[in-house]
């Protein structure tokens, strides 16, 4: 199964076309930088969401939404990192 973040590196590596090791250092680093920049209360249900383990599998069925704000967080992490 794959964690969320996981699933973000994915979408941020086919997006920029990089290999996934270094999309994974730019999604650490992004996360990292962002949860920094929020108050800590939001930081908190940030990390709450991302630690949150797998995205499928025993949980309810990934919805739309959350299709939506993997596909919002890899278009803005691309268009970050120089990608389209």
């Amino acid at each position: 199964m794959a964690s969320i973040v996981d699933e973000i590196v994915k979408a941020v590596a086919k997006k920029t076309k990089m290999p996934e090791a270094v999309a994974k250092i730019a999604v650490d680093t992004a996360l990292s930088t962002l949860k920094k920049k929020l108050p800590s209360n939001v930081g908190g249900i940030l990390d709450s969401f991302l630690d949150s383990g797998s995205s499928t599998g025993s949980k309810k069925a990934k919805s739309k939404k959350d299709d939506s704000l993997l596909d919002d967080i890899s278009s803005i992490a691309g268009k970050f990192l120089g990608g389209k």
